[in-house]
């Protein structure tokens, strides 16, 4: 009850003509950045957070989460348009999204991915606003080896449900996971991988990495395939009729499950920091596969696919908020620039900050609830703008595509190497695409690598290089035992099933 007082008082102060301008100017902004291939949300916030300076604390805050809200929907439809994801996380999106845009119904698939993002939007704020006191007693009773277990099982998971091979995915994470590890040692600061280049002692830039081997690589496909056939895509032959883009309510909501699933399923993943949102896009669409009674329309343009990975993705947007607020700690990239926002209007995120500085908080629970109205609205109207897209034709678009990707790296960094790791990562995508490894597993252990790597070593540290540790603590053995089971279930016994099924074709014939 009282916290329903804090709510209710949190609208209002929300509910301001100023505010309502910053959020509804943010989401804005944040589709369009969502919509440019390789930018995304993170980009804008980049850019922006340090613009929120000259505003007021409630009124940055609103306008820098309608950014993120409207980046991470935004980032579908490119990839629903042109098979190029705006964002990563939208790539699980382009598996159904495109296949329906080519069968001439791009207006019902970008009405699926709006109508689902706000669901799992608006699920997940509810969940933040009930769990961000609550969570910081659980998240502080898992240590290293927990951390350690759950990004080896979540490896697992995404190799599995990700591609064709349990084997190539594990090895596109393990690589990724390589990769990650190039720049200074964490500890003592020593070289690894720089080949003496100053501008590798930080890493590998994620900016360059994954729009290189995301949205670059789509592109070079696409143009090589259109140089091939010598004709336009079938997707830019038109829009279908107007009664195959209608969107029915009973055929939206008659997935409901999947749409409660996704959203618990991005719920979950958000509360943990460090996994990520396209973790939670594929985990998403590989449980509705699971879980559908047409497993086999998936991929070839079902909106159930659909609405699994954007009510995962956009379910994450809320609840990594639950550990930025309650313990500061990023729940990702996109987390650890509010803390930065936070930072600069004297709010310092963790336990005491829903005692310091709560009827901020619960006008930013209320700020995000408007926010998810804001984004139906806004989004609903942009549709028809949007779609005109699919009737540019390839040979123009493409182009423009590729000039984007270059500008998503080289404004942020005004590096020139950048540019050229665009280039070589854009080359790998290309031929990872060609020979069937996983680009998602490769970019998931790029992100995840940092993290991998400090958790095993601390656990290392703590128990003197004996990982018996891992299988001794109850929730790092539930997610080792979960990792074994998925082994099994998507590697040898997918083995065994496939020849079994090549015995009986052999024996039909």
């Amino acid at each position: 009850m009282e916290m329903l007082q804090h709510l209710g008082a949190g609208f209002e102060a929300a509910f301001t003509l100023t505010n309502m301008m910053f959020i509804c100017g943010g989401v804005i902004l944040g589709i369009i950045f969502g919509v440019t291939p390789g930018v995304g949300s993170v980009t804008a916030l980049a850019i922006l957070v340090p613009i929120t300076f000259y505003m007021s604390p409630l009124a940055a805050i609103a306008f820098l989460v309608g950014i993120n809200k409207g980046g991470t929907s935004g980032g579908a439809i490119p990839a629903i348009l042109i098979n190029t994801p705006g964002t990563p996380e939208a790539a699980a999106t382009a598996l159904d999204g495109f296949p329906l845009t080519k069968q001439g119904k791009p207006l019902k698939a970008m009405k699926t991915a709006l109508y689902s993002s706000v669901c799992g939007d608006t699920f997940s704020d509810c969940m933040l606003i009930v769990l961000a006191a609550p969570f910081a007693a659980i998240a502080l009773t898992f240590g290293p080896p927990e951390f350690t277990s759950i990004i080896i099982f979540s490896f697992t998971l995404i190799a599995a449900l990700a591609g064709k091979s349990l084997v190539k995915g594990v090895m596109a994470a393990a690589f990724g996971v390589f990769l990650s590890t190039w720049g200074l040692d964490p500890v003592d600061a020593s070289a690894r991988l720089t080949f003496d280049m100053v501008e590798l002692f930080d890493g590998i830039p994620l900016t360059p990495m994954a729009i290189g081997t995301l949205a670059l690589s789509s592109v070079i496909a696409q143009i090589f395939a259109l140089r091939k056939t010598g004709k336009a895509d079938e997707a830019t032959a038109g829009l279908g009729f107007r009664e195959d883009n209608k969107l029915p309510a009973s055929e939206f909501w008659g997935n409901w499950k999947t749409l409660l699933r996704s959203a618990c399923i991005g719920t979950g993943v958000g509360m943990l920091p460090g996994l990520g949102v396209s973790l939670a896009a594929f985990l998403g669409y590989g449980a509705a596969k699971r879980g559908s009674k047409t497993p086999e329309l998936f991929g070839k343009g079902t909106i159930e696919g659909i609405q699994a990975t954007e009510a995962a993705n956009s379910a994450v947007v809320g609840s990594n908020l639950i550990p930025t607020i309650a313990l500061g700690i990023p729940g990702n990239v996109a987390a650890a620039l509010l803390i930065g926002a936070f930072m600069i209007h004297g709010v310092v995120p963790g336990p005491l900050m829903m005692i310091e500085h709560g009827a901020l908080v619960y006008s930013i629970f209320a700020s995000m609830l408007m926010a998810n109205i804001a984004h139906l609205i806004i989004g609903r109207i942009g549709i028809v703008i949007w779609v005109k897209f699919v009737q540019i034709p390839k040979k123009i678009i493409l182009p423009v595509v590729t000039v984007f990707c270059f500008l998503g790296v080289y404004i942020p960094s005004n590096s020139m190497f950048d540019v050229a790791l665009l280039l070589i990562f854009g080359g790998l995508g290309y031929v990872m695409r060609k020979s069937g490894f996983s680009i998602v597993c490769l970019v998931i252990g790029f992100l995840l690598g940092p993290m991998l790597e400090m958790a095993l070593r601390q656990t290392m540290l703590m128990h003197k290089t004996d990982l018996t540790i891992l299988i001794t603590r109850p929730i790092s053995l539930v997610f080792l035992l979960l990792t074994v089971f998925f082994i099994w279930h998507f590697g040898f016994r997918g083995r065994f099933r496939t020849k079994e099924t090549v015995k009986e074709s052999e024996a039909a014939e």
